[in-house]
């Protein structure tokens, strides 16, 4: 009992200092993250996902663990937030592929997230720039700041936003809630923010650990960095490409 009320009073606290306690967020706005011991550095960090070897277990892992890390709420399908989930390949990449490229695939399920352009809509749409880009590429949130406008809903082209129309505290079970990442409120956007928190802390993103062999992560400024290999070794796609949004998730084919 006394273990379940300090952890209870250490998670209360967490949640109300929010994100004083999440360096990417804290150091960001003002470009000192650069300066953290031990934080890996990129001057664009960029993911790529092998969909020869998706499964079903290593998808299911990669959510699990992104979503068990940041607190995110299971809720019902009228409140669907998720920050990396499962969408069959037709509608990721409807406007690219010809009817023959992956014929017979177009049900085939694959992990898909934000993917954190280059040009982010989300960030230009944004009126209290809660949302924006710091400088090695990762697209924040910054739940202080929103005010639940939902204009970063309607300006990205990838669905890759969810809204907390209800408090998503009361679905989160308080013995399994992670003090590494601040719970949200009602009314705030959130999604995914490629672990800046644990890249500050010279950590890969959590589905990448999770996927390990089958999502890759590094810097796409670096020739010899993993994603620029596997890009290089492979043909990949990324979602949406007419749009000039440059994405930094590919999809290696």
């Amino acid at each position: 009992m006394k273990s379940s009320r300090r952890k209870f009073i250490k998670l209360a606290g967490l949640t109300a200092l929010g994100w004083s306690v999440c360096p990417s967020l804290a150091s960001a706005r003002s470009n000192r993250y650069r300066k953290i011991p031990g934080a890996l550095k990129a001057d664009r960090w960029a993911m790529a996902i092998d969909i020869q070897k998706l499964s079903d277990e290593v998808m299911q892992k990669a959510i699990e663990a992104c979503h068990r890390l940041h607190n995110v709420p299971d809720i019902d399908s009228r409140q669907n937030v998720k920050w990396i989930w499962v969408e069959t390949f037709k509608p990721l990449f409807d406007d690219q592929v010809h009817a023959h490229q992956m014929e017979g695939k177009e049900k085939l399920p694959l992990l898909t997230l934000c993917n954190h352009c280059d040009t982010p809509p989300c960030v230009r749409v944004c009126p209290t720039k809660a949302t924006f880009k710091r400088h090695d590429g990762i697209v924040l949130m910054d739940f202080h700041r929103c005010i639940g406008c939902r204009f970063c809903m309607a300006g990205c082209p990838y669905g890759s936003r969810s809204f907390n129309y209800s408090d998503p505290r009361r679905f989160l079970n308080n013995d399994e809630l992670s003090p590494d990442y601040p719970t949200r409120s009602k009314g705030v956007v959130e999604k995914c923010e490629f672990c800046a928190h644990l890249v500050d802390q010279g950590e890969r993103p959590a589905c990448v650990e999770a996927a390990e062999g089958v999502l890759f992560f590094g810097d796409l400024s670096d020739p010899d960095s993993e994603v620029r290999r596997v890009l290089r070794d492979r043909y990949s796609l990324v979602r949406k490409a007419k749009l000039g949004t440059e994405p930094q998730v590919y999809y290696l084919i």
